[in-house]
């Protein structure tokens, strides 16, 4: 349970759309890789939805693809960076697949297994505590852009639940979610949707 100060505020997180690593499902943790045309044009579909609401602060990975989402939904010239909002380090395991890993590590997953020289699940938790803290203390509603595991590690995190659980939130690129309330409790409003004008 919460006691939000505003229980009328709203957190948007909004993945950047799609890259050639996205489609084709290589770990895309710190390699900054551009959007595809295709990401691009869904990024500018998203735009009148995003531009007609009044955001207190908007914050973005450092990463080209983040950035260039925000650019193209309108919000490119107010975002601050937040390195907090980086992919996941997959450290030895950026750039392949988990099919690949599970031939040498058989049953992987992000959430249940390692990444040998990179990141925890608790230490993307810790940051995405950093970004939500952040977010709470702004004034009014908050735009963040990010990326896949992060963003579900965020919905877990926003819900008070170890950041395995971000498991369950299936989350494709291009794709709006956001957090809120119901009365005093944290809830997820929409997640997941994509964004048709």
């Amino acid at each position: 349970m919460s006691n939000p100060a505003n229980p009328h505020k709203e957190i948007w997180l909004l993945r950047h759309a799609a890259t050639e690593w996205s489609k084709n499902g290589r770990h895309t943790g710190r390699s900054d890789i551009p959007l595809l045309p295709e990401g691009e044009e869904i990024a500018r579909a998203m735009r009148p939805v995003v531009e007609a609401h009044n955001f207190g602060l908007c914050l973005s990975s450092p990463l080209q693809r983040a950035k260039k989402t925000a650019e193209l939904v309108g919000l490119g010239d107010r975002i601050e960076i937040d390195p907090d909002l980086k992919e996941w380090d997959y450290g030895d395991y950026e750039g392949i697949t988990t099919k690949e890993i599970r031939e040498t590590v058989p049953g992987w997953t992000i959430w249940t297994g390692t990444c040998p020289n990179g990141e925890t699940g608790e230490d993307v938790a810790a940051r995405a505590r950093r970004v939500i803290d952040r977010s709470l203390a702004a004034e009014g509603d908050v735009a963040l852009f990010s990326h896949g595991h992060v963003s579900r590690v965020l919905a877990a995190t926003w819900l008070h639940l170890a950041p395995d659980n971000g498991q369950f939130f299936k989350l494709d690129t291009g794709t709006l979610c956001i957090f809120g309330y119901e009365h005093e409790y944290r809830v997820i409003k929409t997640w997941n949707a994509k964004v048709v004008t």
